[in-house]
């Protein structure tokens, strides 16, 4: 897999991956059972340059392509994806919405913080009755004088109580996606308040919360993009999301394979390695593919967006792929390790809990079914 990378996308690579053996594979699990990452490897991150992939120097951000982006998101999946997810809200949603979308001055004002990892975004778009249908979203902002008043509750929010900085989608006009519109909003703010959500199955250690907002002021100057555009920006926005999604997975899958070849060579039954087994290699060789296939998937969908051309339903492919190949492939990983694999002295019922979550966010497995399925037939299954 490494014939199309560049020396600049191996260094990366080698680099991002003794730095996450250093400093999150001896702790992952301590977190996971804490359900809290040490806040203490945010700013470590931000050192290595992960928040800045992508984001060009003159903001702050390190620059870099997408295939960069996503060998960082990989190595960030394989660690610990509860890791993975810090990184890839603040700066893959956040960190890319404010540049694309943003002015000058909100550009200046909050990119080299996200891109250097100093301070912290999250994204506020699903609501308690508005997941799969965020254009149905009922968060209310009401313009007052040169100001918005910002009314409602969020729900599932990644970062949401580590973070600076909250893009939130709310109504301003009729109903339907044209009445949405996107705020930046300091966390800061009165009226700005979170709830963390415990007892999560998998992303234990990461920070997800519920947002509650009442009355929160903000300027006009605050909005990102027009009246009106929100719902464009937080579409625009997940496209780009789902290739970070399909390249944390494959990390999963990575992990679950060397996991895997590592304990199957080393574990001796009947009196040969577990690794000599036809059936085991049968499950090596599922993992193995299925690796391949999802990254080749993740990297034509980056390589679209680095040559400016339209990805999203190879965004799509490569998320709804990548997602349901990790679920198959922890799976597999737990059924090669037996009992071993259901204790979390092995990493891969972590990467099972992990792998379920990611068919669901970023638009479920079914949602990129009916845009993929939309693309091919020319047919919209929505409504």
């Amino acid at each position: 897999m490494d014939l199309t990378l560049s020396e600049d996308q191996k260094a990366f690579r080698a680099v991002a991956r003794e730095f996450l053996d250093k400093e999150v594979l001896p702790y992952r699990a301590e977190w996971d059972r804490a359900e809290a990452v040490d806040t203490a490897i945010i700013p470590k991150l931000g050192e290595i340059g992960f928040f800045g992939l992508t984001i060009p120097s003159e903001y702050g951000g390190i620059g870099g392509d997408y295939i960069t982006y996503c060998l960082g998101m990989e190595e960030l999946g394989r660690a610990d994806s509860a890791v993975r997810g810090i990184v890839s809200v603040s700066m893959g949603l956040v960190g890319k919405a404010l540049l694309s979308h943003g002015s000058e001055e909100q550009k200046q004002q909050w990119l080299p913080q996200i891109a250097t990892g100093s301070k912290l975004g999250c994204f506020a778009l699903t609501e308690p009755d508005a997941g799969s249908d965020p254009s149905n979203l009922v968060t209310a902002a009401v313009r007052d004088g040169g100001d918005y008043l910002l009314s409602g509750q969020k729900v599932f929010i990644t970062n949401a109580t580590w973070a600076d900085l909250c893009i939130v989608f709310a109504r301003t006009g009729g109903p339907g996606p044209k009445g949405v519109s996107a705020f930046l909003v300091p966390t800061s703010a009165p009226g700005f308040e979170t709830r963390e959500i415990k007892g999560k199955l998998g992303l234990r250690g990461q920070a997800t919360a519920e947002i509650y907002l009442t009355n929160v002021r903000v300027p006009a100057s605050a909005r990102l993009g027009d009246e009106g555009e929100g719902f464009a920006v937080a579409m625009q926005s997940l496209d780009k999301g789902r290739v970070s999604v399909g390249a944390g997975c494959v990390g999963i899958i990575q992990g679950c394979l060397e996991a895997v070849v590592s304990y199957s060579t080393q574990r001796h039954q009947f009196g040969r390695p577990l690794a000599s087994f036809q059936l085991i290699q049968d499950m090596i060789v599922d993992i193995s593919v299925d690796a391949d296939a999802a990254r080749l998937l993740v990297w034509r969908a980056a390589d679209l967006i680095e040559r400016g051309e339209p990805f999203g339903v190879e965004a799509s492919k490569a998320k709804y792929f990548a997602s349901e190949a990790a679920v198959r492939a922890s799976n597999l990983a737990i059924q090669a390790f037996g009992g071993y694999g259901y204790i979390d002295e092995y990493p891969v019922q972590k990467y099972m809990r992990d792998a379920r979550v990611m068919t669901l966010y970023e638009g479920t497995s079914q949602i990129q079914k009916l845009l993929i399925g939309r693309a091919e037939t020319g047919v919209s299954a929505f409504r």
